[in-house]
């Protein structure tokens, strides 16, 4: 895809959504992987400016609904809510950007929301394998009986469709032109790193957490 993105190249706005997630949704996924909570984040953009409206991160403690695309959905809302009608955001006019590729149950929170994109650094299998969290693909493949076999096959959704379009962070370094590729691929990196390290955190004391509702590894 070489359009533009909002007026910006692939590579800027691949440099802007990895300084959001560093500067905006890491330290709060900081804290709450210290309670005990999963590394999952998201944050809200203005699509004109860039900036953050809001961004949240998971908070399975109080529930198991709340991965971090609701959490930030319901702070987006409460946001709304509290501004007279004609100040509301349109989420159209929005950027949702999401640590981690939407599971089934953000994937329709995203959508029933009204945004009409979504953008995100790890994907399902970066989940399953590094962070050792599987569930992703298992309820999209057991409950909604997507491609059953290797992942990488086929996709589990529609990543254009007539509701959003989806990208990974990735794809953007992809579309991106030298020298700026092999300087987001290690900002991209480096990101990451920070994950690794609060996944290793939140393993280490999951097994001193309350179980869960559901079958979770």
């Amino acid at each position: 895809m070489t359009s533009l993105h909002y007026g910006l190249t692939p590579s800027a706005l691949a440099a802007r959504l990895l300084d959001v997630i560093h500067d905006s949704i890491i330290p709060l996924t900081t804290a709450g992987v210290s309670r005990g909570c999963k590394v999952f984040g998201a944050a809200i953009l203005s699509k004109s400016t860039l900036s953050v409206v809001v961004a949240a991160t998971n908070d399975e403690l109080t529930s198991p609904l709340f991965h971090g695309e609701v959490t930030t959905l319901l702070e987006f809302h409460k946001l709304n809510s509290s501004l007279p009608v004609q100040e509301r955001i349109d989420p159209r006019d929005c950027v949702f950007v999401s640590t981690h590729e939407p599971c089934s149950l953000c994937l329709s929170a995203i959508t029933w929301s009204g945004f009409d994109n979504f953008y995100y650094l790890f994907t399902y299998e970066d989940t399953r394998k590094t962070f050792a969290i599987p569930h992703d693909i298992n309820i999209l493949q057991q409950v909604f009986q997507t491609h059953k076999e290797d992942p990488d096959d086929a996709p589990l959704y529609n990543a254009t469709n007539d509701f959003w379009s989806s990208w990974s962070i990735a794809q953007l370094i992809t579309q991106s032109q030298e020298p700026q590729q092999s300087q987001l691929q290690k900002h991209m990196q480096d990101v990451k790193a920070e994950y690794n390290a609060l996944s290793d955190q939140y393993q280490q004391s999951k097994a001193t957490q309350a179980p869960s509702q559901i079958p979770l590894n």
